[in-house]
């Protein structure tokens, strides 16, 4: 286990608490180090910002007459992994002493880290280590997310009725997510959609990730479509934010993140499972649970 050199609590804006390692394991020595008030300021003139940024205006999803592809994000919207990725964060985390040894909370899991960029996510937790250091304690975290993983997973409800409508259609497919290729090729095939998807977007291996449109720009040229035949399941804001730059249409996913969150990222109407009614009316179809496959 990565062993951390700069633990750091959870503090009020202003301080950062540094607890440095004796070569015993102990923390021998606590330094309190004071963020320059610019970059307070910074911050809180960058949420004003936000607050006045222009509401979005969702897109609908194509009629059917018109679709030809949806693309999927992998992790929580295939499956509900989110609890899996709370638990190992939470878990690695404490053993390293981060926020003092207090466990991370799911509000915090679901506001700082859920569908975000593990570089990200290594820059917010441990902004005083070392790339390397950061980039470390990711990979350990989602080897240890496959564990849990090989053997807990399950496709969301109505997720396999609604892949063999799609397949009956001649709708294509692809994957996009921010996931790492181990762990996105994992929960594809442990969910029996092996075989499902046409491509498989990774965004470590594109120029930008979500919330970035890069990804979902790539899946779309290598579908060879534009963005008003197709439109986007997603779970995370990151997500649908980035679908929403490349000019996609979104389906929000219930799996973990407040229906308001996913609604202000621009989710053109959300939904609680594959068999939501909501969707198949969307798509201009009887309800699902109606329908013969």
């Amino acid at each position: 286990m990565l062993q951390a050199r700069y633990p750091v609590a959870l503090l009020p804006p202003g301080e950062a608490e540094i607890l440095r390692r004796s070569c015993s394991g102990k923390f021998s020595k606590t330094l309190r180090v004071e963020v320059p008030t610019s970059i307070c300021s910074a911050s809180a003139s960058f949420q004003t910002l936000s607050a006045k940024m222009p509401e979005i205006i969702p897109r609908s999803i194509p009629p059917l007459g018109s679709l030809k592809a949806v693309l999927f994000d992998v992790d929580g919207t295939l499956c509900d992994s989110d609890p899996l990725h709370y638990a190992a964060f939470r878990d690695m985390l404490q053993e390293i002493g981060y926020n003092g040894g207090v466990p991370i909370t799911e509000e915090f899991f679901v506001k700082y880290i859920s569908g975000r960029f593990n570089p990200d996510i290594g820059r917010f937790l441990f902004p005083e280590w070392e790339v390397a250091a950061q980039t470390k304690f990711t990979e350990d975290k989602e080897a240890y997310f496959r564990r849990m993983a090989a053997n807990q997973l399950e496709a969301h409800k109505g997720l396999h009725k609604f892949c063999e409508w799609l397949k009956k259609k001649n709708i294509r497919r692809a994957a996009v997510t921010n996931a790492p290729r181990l762990n996105a090729e994992q929960m594809i095939a442990g969910i029996g959609l092996g075989d499902f998807f046409e491509h498989l977007v990774i965004g470590s291996e594109c120029t930008r990730a979500k919330p970035f449109p890069d990804p979902y720009l790539t899946g779309l040229t290598a579908l060879g479509l534009p963005a008003d035949q197709a439109f986007v399941f997603e779970d995370s804001p990151a997500g649908i934010k980035a679908a929403v730059a490349a000019e996609l249409a979104v389906v929000g996913i219930l799996a973990g993140n407040p229906r308001a969150s996913l609604l202000e990222a621009g989710a053109s109407f959300v939904i609680e499972s594959f068999d939501d009614p909501a969707l198949w009316k969307a798509l201009g179809e009887e309800d699902s649970s109606q329908r013969e496959l």
